[in-house]
This record gives C-alpha cells, structure tokens and sequence, in this order.
C-alpha cells in the first residue's frame, strides 16, 4: 500500500479520500478506506470485514478481490446457511446486493 500522507485516525473519523490516484500491481487493504476517481489495474483489493470501503466512480482492470478475516468468516458461514438447506435467505441477501431486491 503506498505511504499516507496523513497518519490513520485513532478515532472513529474517516480516513482520507484519496482522489485520482492510479494503482498498479499493488496490494491494498480496502477496510475503512475511501477512494474517489481512481484507477486499479492488476491490484490485489483485501478486504477483512472492517468499515466498508467508499469506492466512488473508480476503475477496476484486472483485480483480484479478496476476503480474509471477519469478511471470509462470514462468506464461510454463508456457504454453511446454503448448504443446510437456508437457501433463501442467502439468496434474498444476493438479491438484495444486486438490486434485484425491490426497495
């Protein structure tokens, strides 16, 4: 990940939006970040289960999107509801996500 500017907050403030900035073959852990207008081509893009990322009008070519921590828990726990027969559910939150879910 490239060097911040600024230090992370030890509050619960947002972090700094990074604007315009273009990412190459870069490792970026995506919890609690924000990102407006950028550019990421062959990036691995990690994300934990912490504060969802802002991810405005961004560009992604090529990444790889990975679940680890908390966030690979709860797709784990996911495929434990699917396969005990809670299909529904399951398919109600991936509606939900997609936009298929009316609201």
């Amino acid at each position: 990940m490239r060097p911040r500017a600024t230090p992370r907050p030890t509050t619960t403030e947002a972090f700094p939006m990074q604007t315009g900035a273009k990412f190459n073959h870069e490792t970026l852990t995506l919890d609690g970040e924000s990102f407006a207008d950028c550019e990421f081509r062959d990036c691995r893009l990690i994300y934990n289960g912490g504060p969802a990322p802002i991810l405005n009008n961004c560009r992604f070519d090529d990444c790889e999107w990975k679940f680890e921590e908390a966030a690979a828990n709860t797709l784990a726990y996911l495929k434990v509801v699917w396969g005990v027969g809670g299909k529904a559910p399951v398919q109600a939150l991936i509606k939900e996500i997609t936009g298929g879910g009316g609201r």
